[in-house]
């Protein structure tokens, strides 16, 4: 078993952040294209509107994703990913790739 002091305090704080339920879809989702809140709810099925408000704003204050609020018209708020977010792509994929050869469900 590792002694905890041996673990990264960088990689432990990723693990914290992309580890929790949700946050891994929204990104995946967000990946695909810029999204309203409405339209990423809609692709992750089972996420409560509570919960999916919670993921984005976390999400958010550690810089991965950016809420764009567009006030010509309607209100109109997107979310889409920052470059610290955009640069997930790869690690997404490997999971991807792992996740086709490994689970089967």
């Amino acid at each position: 078993m590792l002694n905890k002091e041996c673990i990264c305090p960088r990689f432990e704080k990723s693990f914290m952040i992309l580890g929790k339920k949700w946050s891994g879809l929204i990104i995946e989702v967000l990946l695909l294209e810029d999204r309203r809140f409405k339209d990423i709810s809609e692709q992750i099925p089972g996420v409560s509107d509570r919960v999916l408000v919670e993921r984005l704003k976390e999400l958010e204050e550690e810089g991965i994703v950016l809420r764009t609020e567009h006030t010509d018209g309607p209100v109109k708020v997107i979310y889409s990913l920052t470059e610290k977010g955009r640069d997930l792509e790869k690690v997404m994929l490997e999971i991807q790739s792992w996740s086709d050869r490994w689970i089967h469900a």
